[in-house]
This record gives C-alpha cells, sequence and structure tokens, in this order.
C-alpha cells in the first residue's frame, strides 16, 4: 500500500554554517565552510515521506522571492505536489540559520516569514487532499491555530494526525491534543510538554501517561542516539537506533517522521514495524551534511 500523506508546516532556506564549535559569548570564530540548502521542519517531512514512497501534499507559505522559486522546486523535484503552497507577496520566505559543529551537534535560528502568515483559509483550500489522505502531519513552526484547525478538520474526516511539537512549547491548545493520534517528541520536547524527565523507561511512561491522559493515544518519544521509546496504550517498548558515525543531526528527527508516515498503516497497526524503517532512514541522513540533500530514498533505505 502507497500512503497518501498531507503535510502542514513550514517552508525554509537553510544557511548552513560549519564551524569546530560554537563562539562563547564575545568570541569571534572563523568558519570552516558555509552553504545553502532547502530545509524547514514541515518541507523536510514531505520530501522524506515522498523520497520513501508515499503520495505527499504539502500545505504552507512561501515569499514571492527567489528563495520561495527555490524552496518550491526542492519539493518538487522530490515528487512533493505544491498546488496547496501558497505563494505570499507581503512576507519573505522562511529561513534558518544551522550552526553545525564538527562534533556533528547543530544550533538553530529560524526567521519565521511567510510560515507565519500560514492560516485556515489555507486549510480550507486543502479539504479535497485532506478527505483523501490516510495521514495528516504538522509541526509548530506555523501558527498553533491553524494547525489546530486542520487537526479538526482531518479528525471529522476520517484522517489520522500525527503531530511533531516541535519547535516546543510548554503548554498546547486541549483541542489541538485531542485531535492528535499521534505526538513525536524528542527528548527536550516531552520534558517541556510534561515537565518529566525521560530519564528512564519508567519516566518515559510516566510521561507517555500524561500525553494520554490529555487525548492522545499514541506517543512516540525519539531518544537519538539510544533509539525510540513508543506507547500506544496497550504496548510499549524502545526500538533501538542503528549505530553509525553523524555528521550533521539537522533532519534527523525530521527524515524519521517523514519516512514513518510513508510506512505507518493508517489503523497503527505496524507501528514498531514503521519505527524501525523510520530509524534506518534516520541512520542514513545524520551520515551526511544538511538537511534535505541528506534525506534518502525508500530504494537506499531498503538497501
Amino acid at each position: 500500500m502507497t500512503n497518501k500523506v498531507v503535510v502542514l508546516g513550514s517552508l525554509n532556506v537553510d544557511r548552513i554554517l560549519q564551524m569546530d564549535r560554537v563562539p562563547e559569548p564575545g568570541e569571534t570564530l572563523a568558519l570552516n565552510n558555509q552553504d545553502m540548502a532547502g530545509g524547514g521542519k514541515g518541507a523536510n517531512q514531505a520530501i522524506a515521506a515522498a523520497r520513501s514512497g508515499a503520495q505527499t501534499s504539502f500545505i504552507g507559505r512561501v515569499g514571492a522571492d527567489e528563495n520561495g522559486k527555490f524552496m518550491m522546486q526542492q519539493l518538487v523535484n522530490s515528487g512533493v505536489t505544491t498546488d496547496l503552497v501558497a505563494v505570499d507577496e507581503d512576507a519573505g520566505t522562511g529561513q534558518a540559520f544551522v550552526m553545525v559543529e564538527k562534533s556533528g551537534e547543530n544550533r538553530i535560528l529560524i526567521y519565521g516569514g511567510a510560515n507565519a502568515q500560514l492560516s485556515a483559509t489555507d486549510v480550507k483550500k486543502a479539504q479535497t487532499q485532506i478527505a483523501a489522505a490516510d495521514l495528516m502531519v504538522a509541526q509548530l513552526e506555523t501558527p498553533v491555530e491553524t494547525t489546530q484547525f486542520a487537526f479538526q478538520m482531518a479528525k471529522e474526516l476520517g484522517v489520522k494526525t500525527i503531530l511533531n511539537p516541535a519547535p516546543a512549547v510548554a503548554k498546547l491548545p486541549a483541542e489541538l491534543l485531542k485531535n492528535t493520534d499521534v505526538i513525536t517528541p524528542n527528548e527536550t520536547e516531552v520534558e517541556i510538554l510534561t515537565g518529566i524527565a525521560v530519564t528512564d523507561e519508567a519516566a518515559m511512561l510516566k510521561a507517555a501517561q500524561r500525553l494520554h491522559d490529555l487525548g492522545v493515544a499514541t506517543v512516540i518519544i525519539t531518544l537519538g542516539s539510544k533509539g525510540v521509546f513508543y506507547d500506544d496504550g496497550v504496548q510499549h517498548g524502545i526500538v533501538p537506533a542503528f549505530k553509525v558515525r553523524a555528521v550533521d543531526t539537522t533532519a534527523a528527527g525530521d527524515t524519521f517522521l517523514g519516512a514513518l508516515s510513508s510506512e505507518l498503516n493508517p489503523d497503527l497497526s505496524n507501528l514498531k514495524t514503521a519505527i524501525e524503517y523510520g530509524n534506518k532512514a534516520s541512520s542514513l541522513a545524520v551520515q551526511k551534511m544538511g538537511a534535505q540533500p541528506s534525506i534518502p530514498t525508500r530504494k537506499d533505505i531498503l538497501k
């Protein structure tokens, strides 16, 4: 089966700054290299889903500028349908400034631009595509109220929803969580959401239960090199990560989620298998520089 996935989210041009380490306050350091690539959590996840074979549509906004044209081409090149990407005449295309240390760790600054203008009106135009989808995916780099509206529509249309709560916020609207079928925070994000530091599996279970109590049926916590924890209210466990040498972890989580959405059955019956597939995709992505350039194809993942 080929999943039909609708992604609502952000499109950013990434400015990648490579350095031995980030400078201390008041310190000036030389860059080892700089580059430009397509990014934005939404675009990354959509491209990861499409490269893994999902029929993927994108709901978002870019500016009427060269960066906007560049981002639209990145989506098209990976097979993502862009009919629902609006061109904003007033706001510029979003940008991210990614500082990558020699160790592979990264720090990111984001300018929202046109992403911040994504609205319920954009979602209403996508009703037909949402109704035809198996899964809807969203993050928090676009307005939360727009995501809330989209998830409510998806649930009314019988479409499963996946929320990547990043960048993390301490309190999400109750209605958004009630309309979220699967939530996918990392260790930092789940602590911000629940107030529980996930230091061991018992803490993960406690955090997952708190999210269950808020209406989320399935919790997936990404643990970096330690793997992925899952709890669907009936079964739980940790799926180990693949051991690789990380060069740039920028798109690791986005690659995991996009690949997962391409593989996950709409009834979530193959959750563990889909997580394993997502882990394979992520392990390949971290071995290359850049967000979208590092996202693998299904052929690469299966090989």
